[in-house]
């Protein structure tokens, strides 16, 4: 809930800079000083769930548009000029300085109107789904508060969960955006890879890495993209055959897979009428490939890879303490070899290719965002490990594929959230987030 009350009269300063370009691209600078008055209208951030890292970094949007009257907060992972970029590592933090420039995206949010609440908390270094930060503490699940939030981008899906702003931006590499939109029953896409800009932002490992967002409204899902996504590389063919992922909901729990599917059948006939008949498919059908959970195995050393090269330098050089889970996940990258690294490379060009071929330019697949509610806090690690491997098996498809996916939280599995998600081709972005306005309107009615 967002609060507003009196405060000292005290006056900051934020400089950063401003885009008159087209909002994805940054071409040419202006610089914009804004002056928030303690003792007028000033707003207090709630932060009573622990989202934020910086809620006194406020910035007023300096555009107007689709987004006037919207509030957002950002993961500290994206860069605001003139102050220091955290990435969820206070070894990070203090071996940086601070940000030159702001990041694109969030350029973009507050050239449409929207204003900026702060940065939200997130997993150190963005490498966990947990949303657990030995550092820092975890982020409140308001939708089951004995649960984990998920992440990387805990904060900013539980800043918009409890209702303090409109829209969380994060970023998923691994599924840091559909993991705790699923757990904290929201709204959350990640997109086509490169679609939009992640100048400016940390990086974990680039050929993975998307930057993606959260909200309540399905309108307001939409309308973020629209000022996000790159229009030049939009995919304009109609989302008309509806494939459900049998071998994924064979991965979920045996609860998740019977509410999704009751679900389903309750609207079959309005969603026939959008989609057509629905064709189950085995997404991992690919010969020499193996399951759901060989494809995962892919997609774990193609990323840990990545992320020692772009990471494994600093970590030798400044040895952060890592928490639990994360500090096992860095030793394994670091340990890879150049024979498994350029295997898994070959494996993930073929199942790229097969999932372009499985969706065309107008499949929409369908499949739970993960195996079931968030886990309970402090679950055991090696439980947690097992539940991980699980998770990782749904999220790395389209991760691999590079594919966009938006999770819709529309059912409950022992009175907390699960995502239903939607997957579709490259570049159908847009075509995602319509069918999913018109599909919220249709489960929620």
């Amino acid at each position: 809930m967002l609060l507003l009350r009196a405060a000292p009269l005290r006056l900051r300063t934020v400089s950063f800079s401003v885009s008159v370009a087209r909002p994805h691209v940054m071409r040419s600078h202006l610089l914009r000083t804004v002056h928030l008055a303690g003792g007028m209208s000033t707003t207090a951030v709630d932060n009573s769930s622990n989202g934020f890292i910086d809620p006194d970094l406020s910035i007023e949007h300096f555009g107007e548009g689709s987004l006037n009257g919207l509030t957002f907060a950002a993961k500290d992972l994206f860069d605001v000029e003139g102050h220091v970029t955290g990435y969820g590592q206070p070894t990070w933090r203090a071996t940086h300085g601070a940000a030159t420039k702001t990041s694109p995206a969030v350029q973009a949010l507050l050239g449409a109107g929207a204003d900026l609440l702060g940065k939200t908390h997130l997993d150190e270094l963005a490498y966990s789904l947990n949303g657990e930060n030995t550092h820092y503490g975890t982020p409140v699940n308001p939708a089951c508060p004995d649960r984990i939030p998920g992440g990387s981008s805990s904060g900013s899906a539980v800043a918009t969960a409890d209702g303090t702003v409109d829209v969380g931006l994060g970023s998923d590499t691994g599924g840091s955006i559909r993991v705790p939109a699923s757990y904290c029953g929201l709204l959350g896409i990640r997109p086509t890879h490169g679609r939009i800009s992640l100048e400016n932002a940390c990086t974990l490992a680039r050929s993975y890495d998307t930057c993606g967002w959260f909200a309540r409204n399905a309108q307001v899902l939409r309308k973020v993209g629209e000022v996000l996504l790159d229009s030049s590389s939009k995919q304009d063919a109609p989302l008309t055959r509806w494939l459900t992922a049998a071998d994924a909901f064979d991965h979920s729990d045996k609860a998740t897979s019977q509410a999704i599917y009751k679900l389903v059948q309750g609207h079959h006939q309005e969603m026939t009428g959008l989609l057509g008949e629905p064709q189950e498919v085995t997404v991992a059908s690919l010969e020499g490939m193996g399951s759901l959970s060989d494809w995962w195995q892919v997609f774990r050393i193609t990323q840990g890879a990545e992320i020692w090269q772009e990471l494994g330098e600093w970590i030798t050089a400044n040895k952060p303490q890592f928490g639990p889970g994360t500090k096992e996940r860095f030793e394994m990258a670091s340990k890879l070899t150049p024979q498994e690294i350029q295997t898994a490379k070959q494996k993930r060009k073929q199942i790229s290719a097969h999932l372009q071929e499985l969706l065309g330019k107008d499949g929409v697949l369908m499949l739970p965002t993960a195996p079931g509610p968030a886990p309970i806090l402090n679950t055991p690690p090696a439980e947690l490990d097992l539940f991980r491997s699980r998770l990782l098996s749904l999220t790395c498809i389209a991760g691999l594929g590079g594919l966009p996916q938006v999770s819709l939280p529309v059912v409950k599995v022992e009175g907390c959230p699960v995502g239903l998600s939607l997957m579709g081709p490259r570049g159908s972005d847009e075509k995602l987030l319509q069918l999913t306005e018109k599909l919220m309107a249709l489960f929620t009615q």
